[in-house]
């Protein structure tokens, strides 16, 4: 067995089924474990993986762990192998720590958002030099490769990317219900105003990936005197953009409170 699950939740499973689909490991030769055991032999039906117990986790040669970080210490008894390497998804839990509480240095921390549900995942990876001796750095990228592109990042940039990129969905769900609810206000049916909300922000991010800033875009859009520059003001105007700013500031401080409970 080349890989076991620990947590199958919606990342886990996202996971689960990129390595499956693109072939990188077959199903059989990964394991599943989680609290809801109903729901991980529902999966490993489904996917043509196995279940495990407590006990069967240290057959594997590598461990995702994809649990809450509040859940992490009461894994440790049965989870710690001293010859097993361990790729943790846990947000603000350092490499430091998942050594120390799982007695070895080959620990690679990863941060992915939701868009791995997609395939299209943005996933932050660090590990010790062990780690990458052992090859655990390198096949986590491979893991990762399979939900979105993958980016090596110092550790202690970590938690900025959980508080911009981790998060980050659900700050452009916000813009997306808002900009719905601006397109009911002034008419629009509440169905059609979703649609057009989620579709914008689709295209303006590829729109953006092809600029060197995100302001030649706005400046693109925005004409001398005319509709879009009369938004961009009301924007400035109710803090749009400092809000946003001290969104990825305040989940970049939690991120960092959660770490320290696990020290």
């Amino acid at each position: 067995m080349k890989l076991a699950i620990v947590g199958v939740g919606k990342l886990g499973l996202a996971l689960l089924e990129g390595l499956v689909r693109r072939g990188v490991l077959a199903p059989e030769e990964i394991g599943l474990l989680d609290a809801n055991t109903v729901r991980a032999a529902e999966i490993a039906a489904q996917f043509g993986a196995r279940t495990l117990s407590e006990s069967e986790v240290s057959r594997a040669a590598r461990v995702v762990v994809s649990v809450q970080p509040r859940v992490f210490p009461q894994l440790i008894e049965w989870l710690a192998q001293p010859n097993t390497g361990y790729i943790s998804t846990m947000a603000g839990v350092s490499v430091t720590t998942l050594t120390r509480r799982l007695g070895t240095k080959r620990v690679v921390r990863v941060m992915p958002n939701l868009a791995a549900t997609i395939g299209r995942a943005q996933t932050a990876i660090t590990g010790p030099k062990e780690a990458s001796d052992a090859g655990d750095l390198e096949f986590a990228r491979m893991l990762f490769s399979a939900v979105g592109d993958t980016y090596e990042l110092p550790e202690h940039l970590f938690n900025a990317f959980t508080g911009m990129s981790a998060s980050g969905p659900a700050y452009a769900a916000i813009v997306a219900e808002a900009l719905a609810d601006g397109g009911v206000r002034m008419g629009l049916p509440r169905p059609l105003a979703q649609e057009l909300a989620a579709k914008l922000l689709a295209s303006s991010g590829e729109l953006l990936l092809e600029r060197a800033h995100p302001g030649m875009l706005k400046d693109e859009v925005a004409s001398p005197g005319g509709t879009t520059i009369a938004g961009v003001e009301a924007l400035e105007r109710a803090g749009v953009r400092g809000g946003l700013i001290d969104a990825v500031v305040a989940a970049t401080r939690r991120a960092t409170e959660l770490g320290k409970d696990q020290e």
